[in-house]
């Protein structure tokens, strides 16, 4: 809890913002007390979520996410299959980018063939290919047609382009690649007003916006005058910033303090689930893990709702396998390992593993009290469980290398799936050799199910396809499944229009004031 001295004191500094900022305010603006400043404001030349919830604001994509997730046209008016490996997009009239110039077919071509053509980015390939998987080229069809050409048939396509946005060809060639890093021009419901690095992105509303989709009602231009990201790392200073009135969005709220934003009056918390699996993976190339014993006992042995209920205070949903319950081919059907201390006992006796047997939880500071929490119930078993904390810059590469890894025991970690496809998540962690793929779980029916759901057209094919490959992965127990956790969020009771995406957007396209 946040004292009332410490918090008036952390509200007043957040308030006095140097410069014109914080004299400008206006009653018609949102205010967001963000996490993470922007890395760069080129859509083409990023892999990070914080980046582009900004980017997002400011540029469109051809599809969106409404916000159950569904994905919906935006910038194209439709789209279909030519074949397997051919998507056809007939482009929205009248849409134009905040320099004045139209939108056409150009600058769709341009912002895709940018993405996935070597050295398209000002001698640099986009960090983002991997994102487009076998995506080849996108062709002009006429003014207001693209087609996007594909390698081999990839059924995730639509899922993936929501994390796209459209650039000004033109743009891009008058401001070349240095200047893309902070001069945007998008299409979207806000222009760049002013860019401070590491404490504010301002945004001004659009006049000339096209609306957004319509499938997300209201469409036409913002709402607000301006929408400002306040740049607030620590949590402390963004919770005192919305209590004080300063902020009318936080991000990252910690599940900590929402009886104290609970308790205020005027704000209120916003959860979503998220789209982040967590789990312990288990070095499946090591004994004792080795045997498929020790991992389903493993599984039995932790109580992981005690910790969803002590430490997570009820914000995340225990998981029996891979997947969100949210996501495409979710198997509801997968059998749990329910907490039992005796049966765990018993597997491991049966499997000749000692008492007093050594293993430890490799995991950074971050997640340093839940590893504990998982080592201390896990000892219960007999065995001698701890948590080691390193630095992400050591441990990240220490379990994707198959021989530096060799002697790790486990690994809590977690992936995103912000495409809610298995194949985003499955296909990187468990496939064999997946870059992703800690564990080092290697099963032939997984790996043969999961490239026949990659290339396969028909949904309920594939969906059926993931749905085995998930118990598959249940019943081999490479991993200690845990769970998946809600996406919390203070919002001020000031505006209305807006609520949580479980992929993290902050889209303030339809945010209104109301107080």
């Amino acid at each position: 809890m946040i004292g009332r001295r410490t918090l008036l004191a952390t509200a007043a500094a957040v308030a006095a913002v140097p410069g014109p900022l914080a004299a400008q305010t206006r009653t018609r603006d949102v205010r967001v007390g963000f996490s993470q400043d922007a890395l760069t404001l080129d859509p083409a030349n990023h892999r990070n979520r914080e980046t582009q919830t900004i980017i997002r604001n400011i540029h469109d994509g051809l599809l969106t996410r409404d916000p159950a997730m569904k994905v919906v046209p935006e910038i194209a008016e439709s789209w279909r299959a030519v074949d397997a490996k051919t998507y056809e997009f007939r482009i929205r009239q009248g849409i134009r980018f905040h320099s004045g110039d139209p939108l056409t077919a150009e600058d769709v071509a341009f912002t895709f063939n940018r993405l996935v053509k070597d050295g398209a980015m000002g001698g640099q390939t986009s960090p983002r290919k991997g994102l487009l998987g076998p995506l080849q080229d996108t062709v002009v069809v006429d003014e207001r047609t693209v087609r996007m050409i594909l390698a081999e048939p990839w059924p995730i396509l639509g899922a993936m382009l929501p994390f796209q946005e459209v650039v000004n060809r033109r743009h891009v060639e008058r401001v070349g690649q240095e200047g893309m890093q902070t001069r945007p021009d998008g299409c979207g419901p806000f222009r760049l007003a002013e860019w401070r690095r590491g404490e504010a992105v301002i945004m001004e509303r659009f006049e000339g916006y096209y609306g957004g989709s319509p499938d997300i009602p209201p469409a036409g231009p913002a709402q607000v005058d301006r929408a400002i990201f306040r740049i607030i790392p620590e949590n402390s200073a963004r919770i005192a910033a919305l209590l004080a009135g300063e902020v009318d969005i936080i991000n990252e709220l910690p599940p900590s303090a929402m009886r104290q934003v609970e308790a205020s009056a005027n704000a209120a918390v916003a959860k979503v689930n998220g789209t982040r699996t967590f789990f312990v993976a288990l070095n499946n190339a090591k004994a004792p893990f080795t045997d498929v014993r020790v991992r389903r006992a493993l599984n039995h042995a932790l109580d992981k709702n005690a910790i969803i209920t002590r430490i997570l205070n009820n914000t995340a949903t225990p998981l029996r396998g891979v997947m969100s319950p949210d996501a495409f081919a979710f198997n509801a059907d997968l059998p749990e390992y329910r907490h039992d201390l005796a049966h765990a006992r018993a597997l491991l006796a049966e499997a000749g593993v000692a008492e007093g047997t050594e293993l430890v939880i490799d995991t950074t500071a971050a997640l340093k009290e839940v590893a504990e929490a998982i080592a201390a119930l896990l000892s219960r078993t007999g065995l001698r469980v701890r948590a080691q904390i390193w630095e992400g810059a050591v441990l990240t590469p220490m379990w994707q290398n198959p021989e530096r890894r060799r002697e790790r025991d486990m690994y809590l970690t977690s992936w995103g799936n912000g495409s809610l496809d298995p194949s985003d998540i499955m296909v990187p962690t468990l496939r064999t050799g997946g870059r992703g793929n800690s564990a080092g779980f290697s099963n032939a029916e997984v790996d043969r199910l999961l490239d026949a759901a990659e290339t396969e057209p028909d949904q309920a094919k594939r969906a059926e396809m993931y749905r085995r490959a998930q118990a598959v992965v249940t019943d081999q127990a490479p991993w200690i499944f845990l769970w998946l956790p809600q996406d919390l969020y203070g919002v001020s009771k000031r505006i209305a229009g807006w609520k949580p995406q479980a992929d993290s957007r902050i889209n303030l396209h339809r945010v209104r004031i109301v107080g």
